[in-house]
């Protein structure tokens, strides 16, 4: 029979209205096309096993992506597949048959009949739509085009494919089943030219197929011949260096990049390296021997090389061992006034240092507490006591890793990181390294986590083997000396705060800040303005109003900013001629500096109804809070506004509370909570309040409200109550007292567990301060809630002042039976014992 019979009778064969549904996952066969499948799928081989017959005509369908052996045939309904007859069987091991397939024509799949065992599908034969003939020949003639192409730059697709596409355009859906059988496009595009029955969009779809793995095979074909030729560059270089190392070596002249190899072998013979670092060295200078110089490896090794040998393997100070414990403490007093713990600390430390023999083991120092408090001056000072070099890192806003332990070779730019940096510039290997601003740094992120890496730099049991990634080498951390500063304690991790001696630095007082004016400021100001001694005078009153009106803070630096502002205005009218001695006072103080920022006195004195003054810590030191409550005519609401946090909120409430229970006590009537409204309000915006220490300050504007009588506000008042009214101990115990004193108040009421933290607070600031401890809330009502200040007027509530009364004379009564408890101390506090 005549093949082109052949193919009509092929496509117009009639079909029966159900066919056996056969799902191929890898491969498809078009119509007049043959392929050899191996069946695995148990509903496939099911249909086989029941249709032994030959001759068999079954509907293939796609099932690609499909990896499961259950396949849902209903998916299929609506869909294209391929009539096709199965010629031969052939049984292989394992359960599979291998089976030839040819091709009929399309058809679609109407409905599913059968599921089980196998699927049977009621089909009806495709109907294609021909194309368009003014762009047919054109899609044709490109389509071949791309074959050529293709055929020419991928090995895979056999040269014969463009001529078989030729011998069929006179039938454009041949000539598009054709193109997709032997262009190797993916099983889904396969299918997706099967299930387009539109012949010129499916010409189309091969087509833009085509162009893409065109664009794709040339942009290979360049990287490959560009490969090819930077191969044969390097191999004609090498040679031709092979060739000039030769005649070199004739002459008697030598080569410059040998020459320089055999100068760092020298170098890293003088040097003495460690075993392992002198064997990783000498190995990289051999691969640089091998290297041309303009190539961009042998920059990189010729700069770890550099890096390796300028480093302090084996240098230590000279008086490495010594520490005299006298001339540090001579350091710190020259350089430092007050801080008496903080050097008290400094020197116990050295000294433990000192009788190891200068043996690493132990915390590590570390100073914190406000800005402008002298903290890195300290580490400073400790570096030339004991006569070490001295260097500052910054770590504030690391967030990379790399920072801490360098980056590999492998990146473009490496450099060690800022430990092994810091010991290159020192040239010795016991340095005093000051980590500045340690509770600044990131926890972690894309970087990694550079606290994990400090972790290990400041840890004496693992520093001894620091590897820093540049490097790749141990390097001996444990001789150098490690002082970290900080502003903020509990924001440096948990792992890392432990291995620290923490030394804390509260701040200074007026006092302190004026003979710190004298002894150090004053003379350092006048020689950097290029003044004397007789230019200008400031007296210890116009200091103490500086630092009183102009710069309330824990640190010394807007103090010194005020005191240089005044030299620099007598410095300009000296520069003029002006060559009188000043005398500075107040008048002139304000002329210079402006309007005083700070009021007299911060702290205002005036019983006040619904107003108490608190205490809050602060990374900057201790700051006054003013809390307010306000009674107003409503239904029982309680507003809270200000800068709260989750804490302090929880904290109103408990307090809201436990007023409630004491209304009887205090004289509030029970209407007052379902009648009135409170609004509570804390003023000082700038300070972020969500600490758990300002429960009895609220809980006594809230009682001063609901029961309209006056507060005191003498005293400043700190500590966390519970439901039950017990006072709980609080922290920033020194920095509050400071601040209530920088303010003006001379007595504070602090929880009873707090009792021992007194000890910390300066002696002068003690001296004139009173200390009251509560242990109870009734005790602080007692003691800073005053009597109504009109006992007669018609409008104000009975007083029930009855348990509080009660609870004033069990106190007393404690105190009179333990006469030498700890309640007033006159060589070491004040305390008042007005219970």
């Amino acid at each position: 029979m005549p093949r082109g019979q052949r193919k009509e009778e092929i496509l117009r064969a009639e079909l029966p209205p159900t066919l056996p549904l056969m799902a191929l996952r890898s491969t498809i066969v078009y119509p007049l096309g043959t392929i050899a499948v191996q069946m695995g799928a148990p509903e496939n081989l099911a249909l086989l096993r029941a249709h032994e017959e030959s001759g068999l005509v079954v509907a293939l369908v796609v099932a690609s992506g499909d990896n499961d052996d259950a396949i849902e045939p209903e998916r299929f309904v609506g869909r294209v597949g391929v009539a096709a007859r199965v010629h031969e069987r052939i049984n292989l091991p394992g359960d599979t048959v291998q089976i030839t397939l040819q091709g009929l024509r399309r058809i679609t799949i109407d409905a599913i009949d059968q599921v089980t065992p196998f699927s049977i599908a009621r089909i009806q034969g495709a109907k294609e739509t021909p194309p368009e003939p003014a762009e047919l020949d054109e899609l044709v003639a490109r389509t071949v085009a791309a074959a050529e192409t293709l055929a020419e730059l991928v090995d895979r697709i056999p040269n014969e494919v463009p001529q078989i596409l030729k011998m069929n355009v006179s039938d454009p859906g041949r000539f598009a089943d054709l193109a997709a059988t032997n262009m190797n496009l993916r099983i889904a595009d396969k299918e997706e030219v099967l299930q387009r029955l539109d012949i010129g969009q499916r010409i189309r779809f091969i087509l833009s197929r085509l162009e893409r793995e065109v664009a794709r095979a040339r942009v290979m074909e360049d990287v490959k011949k560009q490969t090819e030729i930077k191969i044969e560059q390097h191999q004609r270089e090498f040679y031709l260096r092979q060739q000039l190392r030769a005649i070199q070596s004739e002459l008697g002249e030598a080569d410059p990049n040998e020459k320089e190899s055999i100068d760092l072998l020298r170098r890293i013979d003088e040097a003495k390296l460690p075993e392992k670092v002198g064997a990783e060295a000498r190995r990289e200078t051999e691969r640089l021997r091998m290297l041309s110089p303009a190539s961009s490896e042998y920059q990189v090794l010729r700069t770890y090389l550099d890096w390796v040998l300028a480093l302090p393997w084996h240098t230590r100070s000279a008086n490495d061992q010594q520490i005299l414990l006298s001339k540090v403490e001579d350091a710190l007093g020259e350089r430092h006034y007050g801080l008496d713990e903080a050097k008290e600390r400094i020197i116990e430390y050295l000294a433990v240092r000192k009788l190891r023999g200068g043996d690493p083991t132990g915390p590590i120092l570390c100073f914190v507490g406000p800005p402008g408090t002298g903290k890195t001056s300290l580490g400073e000072a400790i570096a030339k006591s004991i006569d070490r070099a001295f260097y500052r890192i910054s770590v504030g806003g690391v967030r990379d890793e790399a920072e801490i332990r360098g980056h590999r070779r492998t990146y473009v730019g490496a450099m060690p990181g800022m430990l092994i940096q810091a010991l290159r510039r020192v040239e010795v290997r016991d340095p005093v390294i000051m980590i500045d601003e340690i509770d600044k740094m990131s926890s972690g992120g894309s970087g990694g986590d550079p606290t994990a890496a400090m972790l290990e730099v400041l840890d004496p049991s693992q520093n001894t083997t620091f590897v820093d990634h540049y490097l790749n080498l141990p390097f001996d951390l444990s001789s150098t000396l490690f002082i970290c500063t900080a502003n903020n304690l509990f924001d440096i991790p948990g792992p890392l705060r432990d291995r620290m001696e923490v030394i804390r630095i509260a701040g200074y007082t007026i006092e302190e800040k004026v003979e710190i004016a004298q002894r150090y400021l004053i003379p350092r100001l006048l020689e950097d303005h290029g003044l004397t001694e007789s230019d200008l005078h400031i007296p210890e009153s116009v200091l103490g109003f500086i630092t009183s009106r102009y710069s309330r803070e824990a640190g010394l630096r807007t103090f010194e900013r005020s005191i240089a502002s005044i030299m620099r205005k007598r410095a300009r009218a000296k520069a003029d001629g002006d060559d009188t001695a000043w005398e500075i006072n107040a008048v002139r103080t304000e002329d210079i500096l402006g309007a005083p920022r700070f009021p007299m006195e911060e702290a205002e004195k005036e019983p006040e109804i619904g107003a108490v003054t608190g205490l809050a810590w602060t990374s900057t030191g201790g700051e006054l809070m003013t809390i307010e409550a306000l009674r107003m005519p409503g239904n029982g609401k309680l507003t809270v506004t200000g800068q709260l946090g989750d804490v302090m909120r929880e904290s109103v409430d408990a307090a809201y509370s436990f007023v409630r229970s004491r209304a009887q006590a205090l004289g509030i009537e029970e209407t007052e909570f379902r009648e009135a409204d409170l609004h509570l309000h804390f003023p000082a915006g700038s300070i972020p309040k969500d600490g758990p220490s300002a429960g009895i300050a609220v809980t006594l504007a809230l009682a001063s409200a609901l029961s309209r009588r006056p507060v005191r506000r003498d005293l400043a008042l700190t500590g966390e109550v519970t439901l039950r009214g017990r006072v709980l101990e609080i922290g920033g115990v020194k920095e509050k007292v400071l601040a209530a004193y920088r303010a003006g108040l001379r007595e504070v009421i602090l929880p009873k567990g707090n009792e021992k933290d007194v000890r910390d607070v300066p002696q002068e600031v003690r001296a004139k301060m009173a200390f009251t401890f509560a242990n109870s809330m009734d005790e602080v009502l007692h003691l800073a809630l005053l009597p109504h200040a009109d006992a007669h007027s018609a409008d104000a509530p009975p007083m029930h002042d009855d348990g509080l009364q009660q609870q004033s004379d069990r106190v007393q009564q404690e105190a009179d039976q333990a006469p030498n408890k700890r309640a007033v101390d006159t060589n070491e506090l004040q305390i008042t014992a007005d219970l």
